[in-house]
């Protein structure tokens, strides 16, 4: 039996069309080029890895300049109480 597990990902515009064209080169869907670059890099296959990560880069690329919020733990409890009680 062939089973997928599904994976949700936030993508940029520009990261949605790098995949698209590359897919589109290939011949494939967005979704089934990410799956053949995971396991070309799983396999080791050494050939395609700098092609391949190079393409995850363009893709996703990495966040430099992020900031995360600092969260109270009683912040969301909060904000919950606050809108329930706001009727």
């Amino acid at each position: 039996m062939w089973c997928m597990q599904r994976t949700n990902i936030y993508l940029e515009d520009r990261q949605t069309a790098a995949l698209d064209h590359l897919a589109e080169e290939e011949g494939v869907s967005r979704a089934e080029l990410i799956r053949r670059i995971i396991d070309r890099s799983l396999a080791g296959r050494d050939t395609d890895l700098a092609t391949d990560l190079a393409r995850l880069d363009v893709a996703f690329g990495t966040p430099i300049d992020i900031e995360v919020p600092r969260r109270d733990p009683d912040e969301r409890a909060h904000a919950l109480e606050k809108l329930m009680t706001a009727e």
